[in-house]
C-alpha cells in the first residue's frame, strides 16, 4: 500500500479563514452548532425540534467550499518541508478535531480516498441513524448531507466491519466517486483509504468493489460471529459478476477488520441496488 508523506497541520486559525467566505456569502455562521455546545451536551427533546423553523439548505457548493475549508493546511515552505522530513524521517498529516468539534461536534473521523475527490469528515448522530442521510454539516435539512456511519458501529472503527454511508451525487461529492473503482485499471492503481481518528491514523487496502443487493448489512449479518463473518468474507471472493473488480491475490480473514462504503447507482432502482467498496486495514498507528 502506497504511504503517504508529507505533514498537513490544520490550524484553527487557517480554518476560519478559509470558512470566512462561505459564512459571509449566506450569513449562516451562528447556525453552524445548531444549539450543541458540546458533543458530550445533552440533545434538546425531538419535539422542540421540531417547532423551530427549518433551516434552509446551503446549495451543493457552498457546502463543498465548506468541507475543502476545513481541510485548508496551512502551508510550508519547501525549507521546513525539508527540515522536518530530515528530522522526523516519516512525516504523518495531522487533523485538528478540536476545530471540527467545534463546527459540529458528531464529527469522528476523516476520510481521504486517494485517486478521487473523496476528502470528508465522517460523522455518527448520537440517536438518529439516518439523519445525516437528510442533514448537511451545519444542520440544514437536504442534500448532499454527510458521509457517517451508524451507531450500530463503534466510533473509533475497532468493529470487524464499520459501514459508511454516503450519496451519489451529480455533482459527484460525498460518495460518488466510489464509482471510479468500476474500472478495472483504477481498481488497481488506487487501492488506499485513509481514515484520520482523534488518536491515530488508520490505513486501509482496497480489496473489493461491486454491485450488491439492498440488505442492511449491519442488521443482516452478526459479524462479531467469525463464522458468519467469515462467510460473508467469502461470499465476496465468490462473486462472478464481469463488473465486480476483487484482489483474489490478496486474501481477507475474519481476523481481519474491514470498512465497507456503500453508495447508491444511478439509472438504477435504489431500492434494489447498491455500490460496495471494501478495504482491509493494514496499520494502526
Amino acid at each position: 500500500m502506497e504511504k503517504r508523506n508529507g505533514k498537513k497541520i490544520f490550524k484553527v486559525a487557517a480554518g476560519i479563514s478559509g470558512l470566512a467566505a462561505v459564512f459571509l456569502l449566506g450569513g449562516w455562521f451562528g447556525s453552524i452548532l445548531y444549539g450543541r455546545q458540546a458533543k458530550e451536551a445533552k440533545r434538546e427533546p425531538e419535539t422542540e425540534a421540531v417547532l423551530q423553523p427549518p433551516k434552509v439548505a446551503l446549495t451543493e457548493e457552498e457546502l463543498e467550499e465548506l468541507f475543502r475549508s476545513l481541510k485548508e493546511p496551512a502551508l510550508l515552505s519547501q525549507q521546513q518541508k525539508a527540515e522536518e522530513a530530515a528530522e522526523n524521517q516519516k512525516a504523518e498529516e495531522e487533523i485538528d478535531f478540536d476545530y471540527l468539534w467545534a463546527v459540529n461536534p458528531d464529527i469522528v473521523a476523516w476520510i481521504t480516498i486517494p485517486g478521487t475527490n473523496i476528502d470528508y469528515p465522517v460523522l455518527q448522530h448520537p440517536s438518529d441513524d439516518s439523519y445525516y442521510l437528510t442533514h448537511n454539516l451545519d444542520g440544514s435539512y437536504g442534500y448532499p448531507g454527510c458521509i457517517y456511519i451508524e451507531s450500530l458501529n463503534a466510533a473509533d472503527f475497532s468493529d470487524p466491519n464499520t459501514v459508511l454511508y454516503g450519496h451519489n451525487l451529480k455533482a459527484k461529492t460525498m460518495f460518488t466517486e466510489l464509482h471510479k473503482f468500476e474500472n478495472k485499471d483504477f481498481f488497481e492503481e488506487y487501492n488506499e483509504v485513509i481514515l484520520y481518528l482523534p488518536d491515530r491514523t488508520l490505513h486501509y487496502r482496497i480489496f473489493a468493489a461491486h454491485v450488491y443487493d439492498d440488505r442492511h448489512l449491519l442488521y443482516s449479518f452478526d459479524f462479531s460471529d467469525a463464522d458468519i463473518y467469515a462467510g460473508f468474507l467469502k461470499s465476496i471472493y465468490d462473486i462472478r459478476d464481469m463488473s465486480a473488480n476483487i484482489d483474489r491475490t490478496f486474501e481477507v480473514t475474519a481476523q481481519d477488520r474491514i470498512i465497507s462504503m456503500e453508495t447508491c447507482i444511478s439509472g438504477e432502482d435504489n431500492r434494489e441496488k447498491r455500490y460496495l467498496v471494501h478495504a482491509v486495514l493494514q496499520e494502526d498507528k
